[in-house]
């Protein structure tokens, strides 16, 4: 009976809890309802539909039971995983997985992200969160088909025609490397350029009264430039390199005849300004031979042109030169078949979105052809030449504008012409995936790396602490975290502050890259660092100044604008904006804003000397108070400043006097060769012959040390 109550009971519980018997067939029952507490257990028993409910209430909670089991969650794990991809395995969070490792072995304080966790702890995380766990099957991850793109085979000989030589101009900042050009093309290129320096490059067609065309590249020649002059070298068949007669060799001509040997490229010196009285020719002959470059007239085979690209003097022998070198190269290309070319600038406009400066290598590029450029594609919508007029085609070795790219390729990037938009994205994807599994495996590289660090650390630590008692290591431990456990708010302030997060934004796609090369020469031991947290092509935006806000740093733009909304959101917020259009005077502006981060440094400044002649105490209230009797030998003695005692060669005490009286009035200052009496707070004597110093602290602006190297 007890037996069949308890049964009952639990009938009773079930069919209230899950309202298993629906009221219509209650009232049909011959029985009063079972949910009526006056009924007995034995009499649930006589009515058949309480029975059947009462069975149905078994099946299903016996149903539910297996459910449960069924329902559990499964977590596909593998040996070595980091904390994050645990989280993100068990669809929860960091603190989650800490949570589910207290009260084990593990160090707790030093988890993060990404540190990696041992086998046995994953296993722990995840039997602790009520879930199961499954070893992921490495062997059956299918390998992605690779879907890149490459440079067709060589081309048959008898496809090949003749093509205009590519010719790049180098040589150092203010040589004449534009006004050459200019000259040639009877155009005004200086006249564009800011400060009267080029920081672009640039691809021109010249055609000479001749007939022939030249294709020429004109590259910065600021020490600032020198990725765009190592591009432009890749993409030129033959190097102009230009020397100012009355300046000779400089930095940036040597740099450019490294990066011609480097390419394999033949040369043509121009010597440049030879009209100006200062000019000597033959020493810039003479100096180029140090850098083994061996102009003709000395047995080499260096052609060397004397010229002035101001007057127009003696040009055409150049360009006679540069055609002559050219049919001994005997350059041609293919003009059929899919267009290869390389990305010479990249920029965006606002009207014709991104926009790349190209020079077609083999094939003839035409509107409607889709292109691939490193990590981007684009279907060409408009070409246009360097004068902005709109082409149709353009052939091996002819320098466009190309339009209709999806994203902005860079600088640099070679150019592979696909037979479909489905192709071309597909190569985009194979590449950004390639990337990704690269940079994967580089931070799976710095993470295990961190891990032997941190563990050999804590290995040596453990041992250094081995012998010691329990109160002794913990004393080891906090004086060995003292500086991190002590730091106050405001030093730990202090120390954010000393960080300058930057926003570059540029013109062209050169241009960033030029600064950010610059930013890569700052010394990450630097007192205060320097983090670039964006960069991009084209005007400051709002989104800018926005970040800008959110990291507390500062936008710098080189050759781009703001509007003046922008530039009001920017005051309004206090974001600093700094705009230029020469080079090193963003520079400047940059290490300026370095050195205002950095600390000041403390200095002193002696103010007056005195010596310590007799010793008396004078009573003051019930109390003695021990005074020095002092004579001033240098200076003066101000009481508002501080004081230091010299004993011998040891400083013993420094700090502010109490009293400073001369005979029995309180005074402010000593002179030189007055006597007076002094003393300080605390229980503190003199002695005849100490040397008491009064000095002022000062505090003096400190400058960075960062040399970008200009």
């Amino acid at each position: 009976m007890n037996v069949m109550s308890s049964v009952m009971s639990s009938v009773m519980r079930g069919a209230q809890r899950l309202s298993l018997a629906p009221p219509a067939l209650l009232r049909s029952c011959s029985s009063p309802s079972f949910l009526c507490p006056a009924r007995s257990p034995a009499a649930l028993l006589t009515c058949p539909i309480n029975r059947k409910y009462a069975s149905k209430l078994f099946k299903d909670q016996k149903k539910q039971k297996v459910k449960s089991k069924v329902d559990k969650q499964e977590v596909e794990i593998r040996s070595r995983m980091t904390v994050a991809a645990l989280a993100e395995a068990m669809n929860r969070d960091f603190d989650h997985v800490v949570e589910a490792l207290l009260n084990t072995s593990v160090d707790l304080d030093s988890l993060e992200l990404d540190s990696v966790l041992e086998e046995k702890w994953i296993k722990e995380v995840v039997t602790r969160s009520g879930m199961k766990f499954r070893w992921a099957n490495l062997s059956e991850k299918k390998e992605r088909p690779n879907r890149d793109i490459h440079r067709r085979p060589p081309a048959d000989p008898s496809h090949l025609v003749p093509r205009p030589p590519v010719v790049t101009i180098m040589g150092h900042v203010d040589h004449g490397k534009t006004t050459l050009l200019d000259s040639l093309r009877k155009s005004q290129i200086v006249s564009t350029e800011a400060g009267g320096i080029t920081q672009h490059i640039g691809a021109f067609l010249v055609q000479l009264p001749s007939g022939e065309k030249i294709t020429f590249l004109d590259t910065p020649g600021h020490a600032a430039f020198s990725s765009i002059r190592a591009r432009g070298t890749n993409a030129t068949d033959i190097v102009i390199l230009v020397v100012a007669a009355d300046d000779g060799v400089m930095n940036q001509t040597v740099e450019s005849i490294q990066h011609a040997r480097r390419a394999a490229v033949p040369m043509i010196v121009a010597v440049n300004k030879c009209d100006k009285p200062q000019a000597d020719p033959q020493r810039v002959k003479q100096e180029l031979l140090a850098h083994n470059v061996v102009c003709e007239e000395f047995g080499g085979d260096v052609q060397a042109i004397h010229i002035s690209a101001l007057k127009g003097d003696n040009l055409l022998a150049l360009a006679e030169a540069t055609v002559t070198l050219a049919e001994v190269l005997e350059l041609k290309a293919e003009p059929t078949g899919l267009v290869e070319g390389i990305v010479i600038e990249s920029r965006t406009d606002k009207g014709k979105g991104p926009v790349t400066t190209a020079i077609v290598q083999r094939g003839t590029l035409k509107r409607g052809c889709v292109l691939v450029a490193g990590k981007s594609w684009g279907k060409v919508r408009f070409l246009f030449d360097e004068n902005g007029k709109v082409v149709t085609e353009a052939g091996p070795s002819s320098a466009v504008e190309v339009v209709g790219w999806k994203e902005l390729p860079s600088a640099g990037d070679v150019i592979l012409e696909v037979e479909s938009e489905q192709r071309a994205r597909e190569a985009v994807e194979w590449r950004m995936y390639e990337e990704e599994q690269q940079k994967l495996q580089e931070e799976q590289s710095v993470i295990e790396l961190k891990q032997k660090v941190h563990l050999e650390e804590y290995r040596r630590e453990r041992a250094e602490l081995a012998h010691l008692s329990w109160k002794q290591r913990r004393s080891a431990l906090y004086q060995v975290n003292k500086t991190r456990f002590s730091l106050r708010t405001s030093e730990r302030t202090e120390r954010e502050r000393l960080s300058l997060p930057l926003i570059i934004k540029g013109d062209v796609d050169g241009s960033v890259e030029a600064i950010l090369n610059i930013l890569d020469t700052y010394d990450a031991q630097q007192q205060c660092e320097m983090d670039v947290v964006h960069f991009g092509i084209g005007d400051v935006s709002e989104n800018d100044v926005n970040m800008a806000e959110t990291f507390r740093g500062s936008i710098y733009g080189f050759n781009v604008g703001a509007s003046s909304s922008v530039r009001q959101l920017a005051t309004k917020r206090g974001v600093p904006l700094h705009l230029h259009s020469v080079i090193y005077k963003l520079v400047d502006q940059l290490k300026d804003e370095l050195s205002s981060k950095l600390p000041a440094l403390l200095s002193e400044k002696v103010v007056g000397e005195a010596t310590v002649l007799a010793m008396f105490d004078v009573t003051v209230g019930k109390k003695k108070v021990p005074v020095a009797g002092c004579r001033v030998h240098k200076g003066q003695l101000d009481r508002r400043l501080k004081f230091r005692l010299i004993r011998g060669r040891d400083a013993i005490w420094e700090g502010s006097l109490a009293t400073l009286k001369q005979h029995k009035d309180d005074v402010q200052t000593v002179r030189t060769g007055m006597d007076c009496g002094l003393s300080v707070d605390g229980d503190f004597s003199f002695r005849a012959g100490d040397v008491i110093v009064c000095f002022e602290e000062l505090d003096s602006p400190q400058a960075t040390s960062w040399d970008p190297g200009f």
